[in-house]
């Protein structure tokens, strides 16, 4: 398997899933939808989409039901960054070498894009209960897997955090550190995953292992963010560097060096790798979705 030219077609094919799904520019309320839009199409690795479909994929999944929650799940990423690049939050004008929402339509309109993008992923989700493939049992498990890791005992517990730990200068300690990065970070990347092992039915014990592999990728995930803020450049980045800096972020590269930081990724990633391989003495494989992990590992972007 060539991986970069598999993973270049994978994500045209997640690209094309993705735009499918977005609302159409229309009416009175044209200009949300304008910048939902924008917002989506700025682009990015659609990593958490490729991830469920990879999952799916693993444990003998082949319906297209799979779908509409790969469109969710990207759509509450996305409305994630739009929010965290407000003023009121990171105050960032790029996100992947664009100018952010914020910036081309205002404040007030990309906390409604955001706002948007939230409530319009889980119409899109919705859609799958008309749709052949996986159990309605399933499809509701994915549905309340989406909505936790994405709310206040996930993604959005883990932002309130974040924010907090802003105002505690070098008091923050690795454990704060940790809870704000399993909650911010790889809880949509379990969100991810576990939805599409659970959409291929899985057994909970399965689940359970991918939970924690992604919990593991997430940490490790977040980590290399963490060093390429400090080691890469905006060209490179698609976004400004230094920005945790500049915010007085208490981070892993600041809490423990640049060398000890890539350390602990590098062992968490290995782990990850590890726990999905052992799927294979039950019969499930997917070699590309254990080469996406390893290429995480080295990424600078």
């Amino acid at each position: 398997m060539n991986f970069e030219k598999e993973l270049e077609h994978r994500t045209k094919e997640v690209e094309t899933i993705v735009k499918s799904y977005l609302p159409e520019e229309s009416g009175w309320a044209k200009t949300v939808m304008e910048a939902m839009n924008y917002s989506v199409n700025v682009g990015g690795k659609r990593l958490r989409p490729m991830l469920m479909a990879e999952t799916y994929r693993l444990f003998g999944g082949a319906d297209k039901v799979i779908e509409p929650y790969m469109a969710a799940i990207e759509m509450i990423h996305t409305y994630s960054l739009v929010h965290d690049d407000l003023p009121a939050m990171d105050n960032d004008e790029y996100r992947r070498g664009k100018k952010t929402t914020w910036v081309v339509y205002g404040d007030a309109m990309a906390i409604l894009a955001g706002d948007g993008l939230l409530n319009y992923a889980f119409e899109t989700a919705l859609t799958s209960f008309e749709m052949p493939g996986s159990s309605v049992a399933a499809k509701a498990k994915a549905l309340s897997i989406l909505a936790k890791k994405a709310g206040i005992h996930g993604m959005i517990g883990g932002q309130t955090a974040d924010i907090e730990a802003e105002h505690l200068g070098g008091s923050v300690t690795k454990e704060h550190l940790l809870f704000i990065h399993e909650h911010k970070t790889a809880a949509l990347i379990q969100a991810a995953m576990m939805a599409g092992a659970v959409l291929a039915d899985a057994s909970d014990a399965q689940v359970q292992i991918i939970e924690q592999a992604a919990y593991e990728i997430g940490i490790a995930f977040q980590i290399q963010d963490d060093i390429l803020d400090v080691t890469s450049s905006l060209e490179t980045l698609g976004k400004p560097v230094g920005s945790d800096a500049r915010n007085q972020k208490t981070t892993f590269v600041t809490l423990k060096g640049i060398e000890e930081a890539s350390r602990e990724q590098k062992e968490l990633s290995a782990h990850a790798i590890e726990l999905l391989a052992s799927f294979e003495k039950e019969g499930y494989h997917n070699a590309f979705l254990i080469e996406l992990i390893r290429s995480l590992i080295t990424r600078d972007r």
